[in-house]
């Protein structure tokens, strides 16, 4: 999937997958509320995530919902993040993430774990 939303569109679309199906004027509320976007800047936003594909309108009543998960959304942009800032390697992405100090216990135990389930995997191929 190529796939390609500004930051913006992405605040759009976690109303979206937060929501689920909701009307656009529930979006633009939620916009105004966190980010004070007024409502033509939400629905601008929205029409550009229709036009990508990753959200769909339906009527009556400008109904929106996602058509991509966030989970793909957040695949996507890491590999653009791994590209961009670490030369598309993995180990620099997570040296950094250890050692900026912003996770929590439970967060580094469920990383080793998932870790050790990887490790794991590819010892049995």
């Amino acid at each position: 999937m190529d796939l390609k939303l500004s930051d913006s569109e992405i605040k759009v679309m976690e109303a979206l997958w937060d929501e689920g199906e909701v009307p656009a004027k529930r979006v633009a509320e939620r916009m105004n509320a966190r980010l004070g976007w007024n409502v033509n800047s939400t629905y601008t936003l929205l029409k550009r995530c229709i036009a990508k594909g990753a959200a769909e309108r339906r009527e009556p009543g400008f109904l929106c919902r996602a058509l991509v998960s966030r989970e793909a959304v957040q695949r996507l942009e890491t590999e653009k993040l791994l590209d961009l800032v670490f030369d598309g390697a993995a180990d620099k992405l997570f040296t950094a993430l250890l050692g900026s100090g912003r996770l929590t216990g439970e967060q580094l135990r469920e990383l080793k774990k998932q870790v050790e389930a990887l490790e794991a995997r590819e010892a049995e191929e």
